[in-house]
């Protein structure tokens, strides 16, 4: 099983989620055994990681860490943040820019989803991505 984690910095920017895009690249790249369809699979690991970390940082406090880890058949993106909030599914917001888009597709490419609150009080969100 490989894995990697990666700090995020503490400011929600476009540099800071362009860099957790490429750490996550990275990551795939380097994976002993690639994915059938490795491009394609590799895409989408990267939309959830952009959508989660952006959420994280968004609502979470301003700072999260990344957990990536290649199980069997099955990449798993991990995001620790420091908010009990859990995400939640709303009706898109299609002309105020507030959102509502990104956890409907999360949990749409997913196989899984899962919300875990931390002793910390804070939360992990993590999506199970077929490999």
């Amino acid at each position: 099983m490989d894995t990697m984690s990666v700090n995020v910095a503490t400011d929600l920017s476009m540099a800071c989620i362009a860099d957790t895009r490429r750490s996550a690249r990275e990551f795939l790249a380097g994976l002993v055994q690639p994915a059938a369809g490795a491009a394609e699979t590799a895409d989408t690991v990267i939309l959830v990681v952009s959508e989660l970390v952006t959420n994280a940082l968004r609502h979470g406090g301003g700072i999260c860490s990344l957990n990536l880890t290649a199980h069997p058949d099955s990449i798993e993106v991990a995001v620790h943040d420091r908010s009990p909030q859990a995400p939640r599914m709303r009706a898109p917001d299609l002309h105020g820019g507030t959102g509502g888009f990104g956890w409907p597709m999360v949990n749409h490419l997913a196989r899984a989803t899962s919300v875990t609150r931390r002793a910390d009080g804070g939360k992990t969100v993590s999506a199970f991505l077929a490999r």
